[in-house]
């Protein structure tokens, strides 16, 4: 049951009887507003009481109560894919915090001018057919005629890009969460504040981009598509990073590092694929992935310049968890292995694979000159060596993995592009 408070004198779109003329009566009424075609079956049962209000003298008020039809009640949010961890939080001491907090002089200087003016920015319109111009069909033909050519594995790896950047909301929460550069007010002056919503502004182009672009190939499922942004909006994610900064900052210059390696092979594809346009857009979305790259593995290089025990030890700490993809939990309301499927066709691509983990992984460390750093404590150096030694021990792995892969025809379907399907191996 649901119960809601509505002003007679606003009420639009219900159709009311009366059982009575008395100030309180109980009404029946149907909605008459325009609903989609799903939910045209599914009126509502509402049940109106009529009462006045005291001290609003001649004012009426509705006191309404709805049973919904029983298809909405308890959504099957038990199908999504979850994780649960342990509730390690605010797991940086004092000491280190002071330290950071220490740093946003530095950040002011440093970080900040990674950031580009509005006025100098690209935006998605810049690449996008023109509304308003008498030829916009034209464009639009031309641009469909383009994507007529992109395979089926491809369409399914450009939309798990874009359905991850959609997801923002959840990465500004996370980076949030972090204990000394969250925005406390939501409209902190303070430079993380503004690094954070500056970022999040930049980054929000890349999947209005990319959805608009999709949306106007007329190749892909969009209602489908949108649910899934739904979905993993709605799920969150839990990097465990325990609203630390430096293992928050490890694990934003890594997820930056990979997505801006993961637009730069669809750019790449799209190219070899004859959609130039689209290739120009990647590439810009990777362009600006890297950038923002440059400004995350800035301030982890800081923080080992100024507490490189602590900072070791992060970065060994997030690379023992693994980097979880920020869209590892996406559902479409179909698939429960929805992101495996995708990663497996990305694999297979070469979109994004687990060499380009190692690789990230060896880049970081010869980033952060990890190997060249002295003075450690026993257990900062034995993480030291514990990364060092990690991206050849991944690609032996992999490469384990990869001979004991059974090749056939192991296919799946994906909603996003109408059930057709794809290979996954």
């Amino acid at each position: 049951m649901a119960a809601v408070v509505m002003d007679l004198s606003t009420a639009r779109g219900v159709r009311c009887t009366a059982s009575s003329h008395s100030l309180s009566s109980a009404r029946t009424c149907s909605t008459s507003s325009s609903l989609p075609s799903g939910f045209k079956s599914q009126m509502l049962s509402v049940n109106l009481n009529v009462v006045r209000r005291a001290g609003k003298t001649g004012r009426l008020e509705v006191v309404m109560t709805a049973t919904l039809p029983p298809k909405t009640q308890g959504s099957p949010v038990s199908k999504r894919p979850t994780e649960t961890h342990s509730k390690v939080m605010h797991s940086i001491s004092p000491e280190k915090l002071e330290m950071f907090k220490s740093l946003e002089g530095w950040a002011s200087k440093t970080l900040l001018p990674y950031l580009k003016p509005v006025e100098k920015c690209w935006q998605p319109q810049d690449f996008l057919p023109e509304p308003s111009s008498e030829d916009f069909l034209d464009q639009v033909k031309e641009l469909r005629e383009r994507a007529a050519c992109l395979p089926d594995d491809y369409l399914v790896c450009l939309v798990g890009d874009m359905i991850t950047e959609e997801a923002l909301p959840t990465y500004q929460t996370m980076l949030n969460t972090l204990d000394g550069s969250r925005d406390e007010t939501g409209a902190s002056p303070t430079p993380w504040g503004v690094w954070t919503r500056a970022w999040t502004a930049e980054e929000n182009r890349h999947g209005d981009l990319l959805n608009k672009y999709l949306y106007l190939t007329g190749r892909v499922d969009m209602k489908s598509v949108e649910k899934t942004i739904q979905y993993l909006i709605g799920s969150g994610m839990d990097p465990q990073t325990e609203n630390n900064p430096y293992l928050g900052f490890v694990y934003t210059s890594f997820q930056e590092r990979a997505t801006f390696i993961s637009h730069g092979n669809t750019a790449r594809h799209a190219k070899e694929h004859g959609d130039a346009k689209l290739a120009t857009i990647c590439g810009i979305i990777a362009a600006d992935e890297r950038r923002h790259e440059n400004a995350y593995t800035k301030i982890v290089e800081k923080l080992f310049e100024i507490d490189p025990d602590g900072a070791m030890l992060a970065f060994a700490d997030m690379m023992k968890k693994k980097i979880s993809m920020p869209a590892h939990l996406m559902y479409d309301g179909q698939n429960n292995h929805l992101f495996d499927d995708f990663s497996l066709v990305a694999q297979r691509t070469g979109v994004y694979t687990a060499r380009d983990y190692a690789d990230i992984m060896e880049h970081l460390v010869k980033r952060w000159n990890v190997p060249s750093i002295t003075g450690l404590s026993e257990k900062a150096l034995a993480a030291q060596q514990y990364v060092c030694g990690l991206p050849p021990r991944i690609r032996r792995l992999d490469e384990r993995a990869q001979a004991k892969v059974k090749k056939g025809p192991k296919r799946g379907s994906f909603s996003w592009i109408f059930n057709r399907e794809v290979a996954l191996l």
